[in-house]
């Protein structure tokens, strides 16, 4: 039987990680209902309503609102509680009955709003984890942390280039590489282009009906592109929720952009829409020079490869996205991209401090 009718949870989560989400599953086993109100900092790197929506996705038989809370915390300060109350009481109005806390102003907090106070593992001994080491080090804290914090604090890699520039064999080789460092890292994903998926069944299709069809004979339409580029995007983000701190793509929906000039002409501006909805963290330009041009069945146009990566280096200039190009035989060119990579692993993901706390 459930001990209290309404728990609050009260919090920052910022991001949520396992200790939080031990705190809301052991209230809510003892509330009829329970709210969790989240409050965040302008300050603050992660936007208010992700962090919403990352609770409600982890908690979804919980009441989970929003609240923008700038005001510092002083313990001591009477004044500086009650107008963080006016913004608690603001989002929660109802009568709270229980107030469940891991944190020391826990008894305060419950004595406000009038309601019994229950700490749940003050000394984080279930899960020893906090806000602020995930925000220090969210590599080391990577166990800790659900699918959609996952990826949204994965960085994410992309190799692009023209047909037959070894974008593949770079990929693979990176995923690779990153598994091998262990722990977190062994989970290393890899997407593979949906744009070649995409155009195989095209070609298997077109033979289930005329069996001597080539690729020469494949057409595509303007349409297509949204699709792939929508599709890549997916496929990405389903990736991100299950590997490490890094995700290898083998293209992306901005590459799509490229090759749909390549294939129509022109542009699609729902394709370059759908290209800046997945944040991308780095692109490593594969050079066509001293690559042999391989006829695998699915490629074309040879004489089109100076064109294609004179392309993507002014469209990734123009952007604004950063970018190496990478050149020579294989081994330089992993050697080249682990390099780059490990220069942004070391530079992010960074959050910034939430406001001072005085005790």
């Amino acid at each position: 039987m459930k001990r209290y009718g309404h728990g609050l949870v009260l919090g920052k989560f910022y991001p949520p990680h396992a200790g939080h989400h031990h705190l809301v599953r052991t209230a809510q086993d003892r509330c009829e209902r329970l709210t969790v109100l989240v409050c965040a900092a302008s300050v603050e790197s992660v936007p208010l309503t992700d962090r919403v929506a990352w609770m409600r996705e982890v908690h979804p038989g919980v009441r989970v609102v929003g609240a923008v809370d700038d005001i510092p915390m002083d313990l001591g300060d009477p004044a500086i509680w009650d107008a963080h109350m006016a913004v608690f009481t603001g989002a929660v109005p109802e009568q709270v009955d229980a107030v469940f806390s891991s944190e020391s102003y826990g008894d305060e907090l419950a004595r406000r709003f009038g309601a019994r106070s229950e700490l749940v593992d003050p000394a984080r001994t279930v899960f020893p984890v906090s806000g602020t080491a995930v925000r220090a080090d969210p590599a080391g804290c990577w166990d800790y942390l659900e699918p959609p914090v996952r990826a949204a604090l994965t960085r994410r890699i992309v190799v692009l280039g023209a047909e037959s520039t070894g974008t593949t064999t770079l990929a693979r080789a990176l995923t690779e590489h990153y598994r091998r460092r262990g722990g977190a890292w062994s989970h290393t994903q890899y997407v593979a282009e949906y744009g070649r998926e995409f155009s195989e069944r095209k070609l298997a299709d077109l033979r289930s009906r005329w069996p001597g069809v080539q690729w020469e004979d494949v057409t595509f339409h303007t349409d297509d592109f949204p699709l792939i580029a929508e599709t890549q995007n997916a496929r990405e983000e389903a990736a991100a929720r299950i590997g490490s701190p890094v995700l290898f793509c083998d293209t992306d929906s901005f590459a799509t952009t490229v090759w749909h000039e390549r294939y129509i002409g022109g542009r699609n501006p729902l394709v370059e829409r759908t290209a800046d909805l997945t944040p991308h963290h780095l692109w490593l330009l594969t050079d066509h020079e001293g690559v042999a041009f391989e006829d695998d069945g699915l490629r074309d146009g040879e004489e089109l490869r100076p064109w294609m990566t004179d392309r993507f280096r002014a469209e990734l200039t123009r952007t604004g996205r950063r970018f190496i190009e990478v050149t020579g035989p294989h081994r330089t060119r992993l050697d080249t991209a682990v390099a780059a990579v490990d220069a942004l692993l070391a530079t992010g993901p960074r959050l910034a401090d939430p406001l001072p706390e005085k005790r």
